[in-house]
C-alpha cells in the first residue's frame, strides 16, 4: 500500500537527485518520519500548493460527461465557488499523485440539490476493507448532514466512492479549487494509511 509506494519514491529520487535533499510533501514527510523508513534521509518540503502543478485536468459537461476545457494549472487558483455558479460543470483530474493513494482520478461538482461539493472517485482497494474503509469514512466526515456512498464494484475490482468535501475537517466554501484537491488528496491519504495499519 502505501508503504511500498513512498518506498519506491524515496528510491526513485535518491536515484534521480544523488546525495541531495529529497523534496517532499507534508503528508509522505510525515509518513516516512512516523513509519521510521529511511533515518539517514535529509527532506526539503515541499509547498502543498504545487502537488497538482502538472496534473491533467478538464471542466466537463455534467448531462453529457464530453470536455469543455482542457485547464492549466492556473485554473486552481480559481475560487471552489467556481463550481457553483456553472453547475452544469464538473473538474476531472489526473494526477501522479493519486497513485499513492489508489486512485486513478477524481471528480468534483456542487450539487444541485444540496449545494454541497461532491467528491467522486474510484478506490482500488480490496473488497475484504470494507468494514475499515466504513469506519474511516463514519469517523472523519463530520456533521449531522454527513453521508457517503460506497459500492464495491466486481467488474472493476474497485470501490466506487462518493462523499460531499463540505464534511471534511478542513474545508472553507472560500478556499481555492487548488486547495480543495490538496484536501482531498490529505483526507484519502489518511484513509489508505488507516486500512493498511488495520491489515498488519
Amino acid at each position: 500500500m502505501l508503504k511500498e509506494r513512498i518506498n519506491q519514491y524515496i528510491k526513485e529520487q535518491k536515484t534521480n537527485q544523488g546525495d541531495a535533499k529529497i523534496s517532499i510533501f507534508p503528508e509522505e514527510k510525515e509518513y516516512i518520519e512516523k513509519n521510521k523508513l529511511d533515518e539517514a534521509l535529509s527532506f526539503i518540503e515541499r509547498d502543498p500548493n504545487n502537488r497538482f502543478e502538472d496534473a491533467y485536468m478538464e471542466r466537463c459537461d455534467k448531462e453529457t460527461e464530453n470536455m469543455l476545457k482542457n485547464e492549466s494549472s492556473s485554473f486552481l487558483q480559481e475560487p471552489l465557488t467556481y463550481l457553483k455558479e456553472h453547475k452544469n460543470e464538473f473538474i476531472y483530474i489526473e494526477s501522479k499523485w493519486f497513485d499513492f493513494v489508489h486512485v486513478d482520478a477524481i471528480s468534483l461538482e456542487a450539487d444541485d440539490v444540496f449545494g454541497t461539493y461532491d467528491v467522486m472517485l474510484g478506490l482500488k482497494l480490496q473488497k475484504k476493507y470494507e468494514k475499515v474503509i466504513k469506519e474511516q469514512l463514519d469517523a472523519n466526515l463530520h456533521g449531522d448532514e454527513a453521508k457517503f456512498d460506497l459500492i464495491f464494484s466486481h467488474d472493476d475490482g474497485l470501490w466506487n466512492l462518493n462523499f460531499a468535501l463540505n464534511y471534511v475537517e478542513g474545508f472553507d466554501e472560500e478556499m481555492t479549487i487548488g486547495k480543495a484537491f490538496q484536501l482531498i488528496y490529505h483526507f484519502l491519504f489518511k484513509l489508505v494509511e488507516a486500512v493498511e495499519m488495520n491489515q498488519n
